[in-house]
């Protein structure tokens, strides 16, 4: 039998999209089309490849103003959606801890990518991170925001940084999200039309469906896997950057002074990084931080 041939189809206009593309100028929208997966992809710019990993509960938007920050330097920036999230299509819904790892591996394959930058979220610095210590071949640098790495050490101080979690794990299909945009996570409040265009591809049964799926299938087993210390028994050598908000209340510098204290014992290379007025949703507090953090690292490490 033969093995399916993963393929890329052409551009799409946003307003074909069910709910329709929020705005963001200069992106163009292709899918791209794996076994199992029709992943929609946000791109913009030429030169060398840079991968943005959107965060719980955004998509490739998360990005509209970092990723053209990024392209303007010469980068070709893709933005996908993940596996759960946005505009991308799965066969199956069921989510393992390795799914979206899986699912981009098979689109850097689809677009004969061999090794890229990447920056990613919040739920998307989880796939980042599992490439960079399993495929470290197909990373050039990494840029992890508002995530602490995988070789944290665990303290009871780092509990209140998981308390938004019920919420996710026992998510009834149809009920909206509270708070997730509280000013617990952002440092300004964020307009009620940036919000919707977050959140309006929940509308989706598929997406909406996810949260649990997400959190119980994927989330939650690396998070054991972390409090079991499985990556300080690792090794990890991609080159890359951890970034917080200085107004982020439950991972902040203080935190990291505290789980992540040695960080030479278990990275080749890591650095740590805050950003003045900025909290969890970092890429809309400090968009313009985040790109030039990240281009730093690129040229710095890269």
């Amino acid at each position: 039998m033969d093995t399916p041939q993963p393929s890329v189809a052409g551009p799409a206009d946003g307003t074909e999209w069910s709910p329709p593309l929020p705005e963001a100028p200069g992106f163009a929208h292709v899918v791209v089309e794996t076994p199992g997966l029709r992943t929609h992809l946000a791109e913009i710019g030429e030169g060398e490849p840079v991968v943005l990993l959107h965060g719980f509960p955004q998509h490739w938007w998360q990005w509209r103003a970092v990723a053209p920050a990024i392209a303007a330097e010469g980068y070709r920036v893709l933005c996908p959606d993940l596996r759960g999230a946005g505009w991308t299509e799965a066969d199956a819904p069921d989510v393992g801890r390795e799914s979206r790892l899986g699912d981009l591996l098979a689109l850097l394959d689809a677009l004969h990518l061999d090794r890229v930058h990447v920056v990613s979220h919040d739920m998307g610095a989880i796939t980042a991170m599992q490439l960079t210590y399993d495929r470290p071949d197909r990373v050039r640098t990494a840029v992890q925001l508002s995530v602490p790495p995988g070789f944290m050490s665990f303290s009871p101080k780092v509990l209140p940084g998981f308390r938004h979690l019920p919420p996710f794990i026992w998510h009834r299909a149809g009920t909206p999200l509270e708070g997730v945009f509280s000013a617990s996570y952002v440092a300004r409040p964020m307009a009620p039309d940036v919000e919707e265009a977050h959140l309006a591809p929940l509308r989706r049964p598929e997406v909406d469906g996810a949260v649990r799926r997400l959190t119980r299938g994927m989330l939650l087993p690396e998070g054991l896997r972390m409090a079991r210390g499985v990556y300080r028994r690792r090794r990890l050598t991609v080159p890359t950057r951890f970034v917080f908000g200085l107004r982020d209340r439950y991972w902040n510098e203080e935190i990291m002074g505290l789980v992540c204290g040695d960080p030479d014992r278990y990275a080749d290379r890591a650095d740590f990084a805050y950003v003045p007025g900025a909290a969890h949703f970092i890429t809309d507090d400090a968009p313009e931080a985040v790109a030039g953090l990240a281009l730093d690292w690129f040229d710095r490490a890269g």
